[in-house]
């Protein structure tokens, strides 16, 4: 009997990723995600990766809506990565307007928990640092017996939501290898 690769899904806070991360890249350096999911993935066998976002107001900036549009439609080329579209919310503070991602936790947290419901996965990899997802975690490894690693950038991670993990990594130490000049 041969050994089987544990199955691994991975799952990414979007826009907490974007953010986070171009902090810590230059300005002519870019995420490569298939090199991420490689990296994140290793020598385990990858069922599917999901993506959760939002497109962006065409009314407010088009070439910048055109230009995160085709970044979407590059991450859609990646073989068993999915682009998970959420809503964007525009809120009015003072003067201004601010866009937030909505939806995205809890499209997130669902695929997770049916993931582990349907046996779909042996490791879950969730590439955030938000704490709200340490109950999800919880359950999923105690009721489902799930490995649920976590992916994240020190600046926005929880302590809770690492220690829950198990384990964890910090990105900055892939950062060279998931990295392409532009």
């Amino acid at each position: 009997m041969g050994d089987k690769k544990e199955r691994v899904s991975i799952f990414i806070d979007g826009s907490n990723f974007y953010h986070n991360i171009k902090k810590l890249l230059k300005e002519n350096e870019r995420i490569n995600y298939q090199k991420l999911i490689q990296a994140l993935v290793k020598d385990r066998r990858l069922i599917n990766s999901f993506y959760y976002v939002a497109s962006l107001d065409p009314k407010v900036n088009f070439e910048k809506y055109q230009k995160h549009e085709d970044f979407l439609n590059v991450l859609r080329q990646i073989p068993k990565f999915n682009v998970v579209l959420c809503s964007l919310k525009k809120i009015k503070i003072d003067d201004e307007f601010i866009y937030l991602v909505k939806g995205d936790d809890v499209k997130m947290a669902h695929d997770m928990l049916m993931g582990a419901v349907d046996d779909l996965y042996d490791v879950a990899i969730i590439v955030s640092g938000d704490e709200d997802f340490h109950p999800l975690i919880k359950t999923i490894k105690e009721r489902y017996k799930k490995t649920v690693e976590n992916a994240y950038i020190r600046s926005s991670s929880s302590y809770k939501l690492r220690k829950a993990c198990n384990p964890s990594l910090n990105i900055s130490k892939i950062l060279s290898k998931i990295i392409d000049k532009k």
